[in-house]
């Protein structure tokens, strides 16, 4: 299992954490900020999808104005997470 923190941008949420398995399935997604029952849900949701699931369903999603969303921004740290299990 792989620990990963992501800072996030644009969005109200600072920080995701996630852990990602050997088979590229998220696990233990929490955000730092943000609307607590929105992202409760989005958590509860996501757990066990591989990143291509999580791109399908929530990439390119924006907040309002906003060039992203939270739910966008899990995407980008799940991306990120894995390039950085890679490299080691």
């Amino acid at each position: 299992m792989f620990h990963y923190d992501y800072k996030t941008q644009f969005t109200c949420a600072q920080l995701i954490s996630l852990d990602l398995d050997d088979e590229n399935k998220i696990h233990n997604v929490k955000f730092l900020g943000g609307c607590d029952g929105n992202l409760k849900a989005i958590t509860s949701l996501v757990e066990g999808f591989t990143i291509e699931e999580l791109e399908n369903k929530l990439e390119g999603i924006k907040c309002g104005r906003k060039p992203t969303s939270c739910s966008d921004q899990l995407v980008k740290a799940a991306k990120e997470a894995y390039s950085h299990a890679q490299a080691r």
